[in-house]
């Protein structure tokens, strides 16, 4: 179903979806190719929207930090807002301190994409195309982008990144949707059970940039390989944690980079029995414990969003990796197809 979500000030007319199959229903918008809404059963059979957002379009155009939407073109931070590629150094938007985040001020997440539905083999879906400009935000290169969301007779959610250029550049997509399996503004994610498989994550600066060192997480909060709460953790005095004011960092997957999208991580809440797994061909994921949420905004429920209220599991290659020769490299070439898939399936116990 498509239905006029909003306009824009200059007059472009901003759409939602609808999409329902095997017990999951997506509600997608062509601003930003958001994730408005994201409802999955409990384990009573309840249904809940269990994404983090606004239920008007003033409000992701005003004050989003990214709610639901497509990150490009490079997910996460590039240190300085700057990175030399074949001798040619590139300046980007700066928008986070010193640094560029998620593709700078007008990234992908704010630009209204094509959106065509279909319904084949795979499931139910929309395919979501845009084409960036030679000089966007400071990047190189037009790139040609195709987003498919798809909701397979399974109920799960598949993302698949397709992306093509004409001139050297890099390229690192992701979704930013915050995840509350007890239902948004359900209260905070402290009690939610996260487990990654990952050994290594890449510490940070006080601007959150990798110091380019893999650090190991035995002994230290940021392990979840066995499984634990999200709180169990995250008040210890830990000088990540400290700077972070929580997690946000990215975790190494062992699975590291493969050709099809292979499981790294189980969130489950307690409450609910809601379970999401998730799998992807990435080789990190950024994961963020919604810090900086503050209680300035409030969702359709009617309730705030305070520090912790959602959380964020960002499949990406690594933070600064254009400045990171030892990251797995984010180049595209033209002639080359850049392609990224995750999945999150759902079930409730």
């Amino acid at each position: 179903m498509k239905e006029l979500f909003g306009t824009l000030d200059d007059g472009t007319k901003v759409y939602r979806w609808t999409l329902e199959n095997g017990g999951t229903r997506l509600k997608v918008l062509s601003y930003g190719g958001i994730v408005q809404s994201l409802e999955i059963p409990d384990r009573r059979g309840r249904y809940a929207n269990v994404s983090l957002g606004f239920d008007d379009l003033g409000s992701y155009v005003a004050s989003s930090p990214f709610f639901g939407a497509l990150i490009g073109r490079y997910g996460n931070r590039i240190a300085g807002g700057r990175f030399t590629l074949d001798g040619t150094e590139y300046r980007l938007s700066v928008n986070d301190g010193p640094n560029s985040l998620h593709g700078g001020a007008e990234g992908f997440d704010k630009r209204v994409w094509d959106v065509e539905p279909f319904t084949g083999r795979t499931g139910v879906g929309l395919v979501l195309r845009y084409v960036s400009a030679d000089g966007e935000m400071g990047y190189p290169g037009t790139l040609r982008v195709t987003v498919t969301y798809t909701l397979t007779a399974r109920g799960d959610w598949r993302v698949d990144y397709a992306a093509t250029t004409d001139r050297p550049t890099v390229v690192n997509l992701t979704n930013h949707t915050y995840y509350n399996l007890a239902g948004e503004g359900g209260g905070d994610v402290l009690g939610h059970e996260l487990r990654l498989d990952a050994s290594r994550y890449t510490p940070t600066d006080a601007t959150l940039i990798p110091t380019g060192e893999l650090a190991r997480v035995a002994g230290t909060p940021f392990d979840f390989r066995r499984g634990k709460t999200i709180g169990e953790d995250i008040r210890t005095a830990h000088p990540q944690l400290v700077l972070a004011k929580g997690y946000d960092h990215n975790w190494v997957l062992d699975k590291g980079l493969t050709a099809r999208p292979q499981p790294f991580a189980t969130l489950r809440d307690p409450s609910s029995g809601r379970t999401m797994t998730i799998a992807t061909t990435e080789p990190g994921v950024q994961f963020y414990s919604g810090n900086f949420l503050d209680g300035t905004l409030a969702g359709p429920s009617g309730r705030t969003y305070r520090q912790g209220d959602g959380l964020c599991l960002e499949t990406q290659h690594f933070p600064d990796s254009p400045n990171r020769p030892a990251f797995p490299s984010t180049v595209l070439r033209p002639g080359a197809t850049y392609r990224s898939a995750t999945v999150h399936g759902f079930s409730a116990r």
